[in-house]
């Protein structure tokens, strides 16, 4: 016989686990402590239902009439780039005052490490969840869906939310920066970046930027990729190694600005016209670009802004699902020839 449906509303108990185990809730509430004497296959079965219905323990229950903390958890994939800590900004501006206080997990693009992080934090039970990104776990998704409290993923709006979300269409993003590019004469276009395995969002960046130039007849000459965090070192070797490999390159697309400012110092320090001979385009608007030679052509991310109106759906719980578009203004720095 099937088992309806669980009710979404309804918050998960050890006794939905235990139904779904075959076992006591003493004993699922042993594994679930890590406490008592529980036989490997008892164990992995009551885990494994529980991570299938999305079960979160409560670490506070009966401590708070509320079964709320007035925390927020805040899931980043990174602290080390300067993406990031501006959304902070903007959260951390809107919650003071309100009572509500974010803390911070970071996932370093790991999906089991952001499946450990959302279990911790929802463990907690927080008043809400900010978390970056469309793409999660089926583990994650589940403790998301089932976790009763505002969520909203930033970022991102290139795909369904669990509830909320605030963010930029990369692909859009990607696909005017390709315009204009074009715009511009270049014809000898390569991209550098990174892998993308989990950066979806940059991912989805390069598909808008190779939708549009295929829609002009033409594609990317080179491609050179790279693992690990950012770097203007990194950027300066990409670009040496797309610029050895692929000579008549007239264009280079990075995904993000702090490699795109490493590729610039290294153009500069060979000599290239830029944007004449080549021309150069990053993406994020981050501050370091005012201090380069030329400033580098780019898309503002609308950080700050996502990062407000994240905390303000947290702050303002309101029932019915919100999805926020942000519009990045394309910058085209010194780096883009001028059409």
């Amino acid at each position: 016989m099937t088992k309806p449906t669980p009710d979404p509303r309804h918050t998960l108990t050890l006794r939905d686990v235990s139904e779904a185990s075959g076992v006591s809730e003493m004993t699922v509430s042993r594994v679930l402590r890590n406490r008592g004497d529980v036989s490997a296959a008892t164990r992995e079965r009551v885990l494994e239902a529980a991570r299938t219905l999305g079960y979160v323990p409560n670490k506070i229950a009966g401590a708070l009439a509320s079964q709320r903390v007035n925390l927020v958890g805040v899931v980043i994939p990174s602290l080390s780039n300067m993406v990031f800590p501006e959304v902070m900004t903007g959260i951390s501006e809107v919650l003071e005052g309100t009572g509500l206080q974010p803390v911070v997990g970071v996932t370093n693009y790991l999906p089991d490490r952001e499946e450990s992080v959302i279990y911790e934090m929802l463990s907690w039970r927080p008043s809400g969840m900010i978390i970056a990104g469309l793409e999660h776990s089926t583990a994650s998704h589940a403790m998301l869906s089932r976790a009763g409290i505002p969520i909203v993923e930033i970022m991102d709006i290139d795909g369904a939310p669990i509830n909320h979300a605030v963010g930029i269409s990369h692909r859009r993003a990607g696909r005017q920066m390709a315009e204009a590019i074009i715009a511009a004469g270049y014809r000898r276009i390569a991209f550098l970046g990174t892998r993308m395995p989990n950066d979806f969002r940059a991912k989805k960046r390069l598909e808008g930027f190779e939708e549009a130039l295929s829609k002009a007849g033409l594609a990317l000459v080179d491609r050179e990729f790279y693992s690990g965090g950012s770097a203007l070192l990194k950027g300066r070797e990409m670009t040496e190694a797309v610029l050895n490999r692929t000579p008549d390159v007239d264009f280079l697309y990075f995904s993000n600005d702090m490699i795109g400012a490493g590729g610039l110092l290294y153009c500069l320090a060979q000599g290239l016209d830029v944007p004449g001979r080549i021309g150069l385009a990053g993406f994020n608007g981050v501050e370091l670009l005012d201090g380069l030679p030329r400033k580098l052509a780019t898309m503002d991310a609308c950080r700050l802004a996502i990062g407000r109106k994240a905390a303000r759906i947290i702050a303002e719980a309101p029932e019915a699902s919100q999805v926020e578009e942000l519009f990045p203004t394309l910058q085209p720095g010194d780096t883009i020839r001028r059409p």
